[in-house]
């Protein structure tokens, strides 16, 4: 057992010291099967890296352009100009409006609200996914790509803030936005491999030296009931001597019953291992 914490001790040491590489005469990480492989890059306007699941929001082409579904005149109009007012004969752009006020709808506290933190976060989390859709389409479009980075920006600052106020409601816009929200680490930094290295060196270790913990711990057991049965055997022999020849009863019969338990027990807990 020593030997083993020694030397994961020494594979931590090489690691501060030499960073994983080669000396001659030292074992590197390749050595243990330590193996590290540089993590993808996700760019930040990526859907899974701003925190955006999607929302299924129903948008059909014989739906009526924005602001005119309650009209009384165009209820009462022909059938040809209500098609006209259809976003099948509009520009993309009512399309991208009427989804942005459903999307509103979601969490508005009232009919006429616009200016509270659910409503701005709802209407960003509206154009930044309209513009994550943009950019599968235009990957190369460097202006849109900073713009859509900027929204992100200004949605996370409204998020942190909102978790800040009133934690209740932020999960609640997160659940209504299918959202998800990823605090900033307190220390940042780039991954490198040194350190990465490290990390994985130190968690091979622990991980090395509980496995052999946990296997010295299973045989103890084993022995805990190997002592156990014997040490009812010789009870039930110092009690029958006992009785035979008349002297002080030093072993009761609780004392076989409670050890005969401790047998059962530790049975038990080998089978549901």
């Amino acid at each position: 057992m020593n030997s083993i914490i020694n030397s994961c001790k020494l594979i931590s040491i090489r690691m501060n010291k030499f960073g994983g590489y080669l000396y001659r005469g030292m074992a590197t990480v390749d050595d243990y099967k330590i193996q590290w492989v540089r993590p993808v890059k996700i760019s930040s306007v990526d859907p899974r890296k701003s925190g955006d699941l999607g929302l299924n929001i129903p948008i059909k082409s014989t739906d009526t352009q924005l602001y005119y579904e309650n009209s009384k005149e165009l209820k009462n109009a022909d059938d040809l100009v209500k098609k006209i007012f259809t976003l099948e004969f509009q520009r993309g752009k009512e399309t991208r409006n009427l989804s942005r006020e459903k999307i509103i709808a979601l969490v508005k506290r009232h009919v006429c609200d616009r200016g509270s933190p659910e409503v701005k976060i709802a209407a960003l989390t509206a154009e930044i996914q309209y513009l994550q859709k943009h950019m599968e389409i235009h990957p190369r479009n460097v202006s849109v790509k900073v713009f859509l980075k900027e929204l992100i920006d200004k949605r996370k600052k409204y998020l942190k803030l909102l978790r800040k106020w009133d934690y209740k409601r932020f999960e609640w816009v997160l659940e209504r936005l299918n959202l998800t929200y990823t605090a900033e680490p307190e220390i940042t930094g780039k991954v490198s491999r040194k350190d990465a290295l490290r990390k994985l060196t130190k968690n091979y270790c622990d991980t090395l030296i509980q496995e052999k913990l946990d296997a010295f711990k299973k045989e103890l057991k084993e022995q805990q009931k190997i002592f156990y049965a014997e040490k009812v055997k010789k009870l039930e022999y110092i009690s029958k001597v006992e009785k035979e020849y008349g002297l002080e009863r030093s072993v009761t019969q609780e004392d076989i019953e409670a050890t005969l338990k401790k047998v059962e027990e530790l049975s038990k807990e080998n089978v549901n291992k």
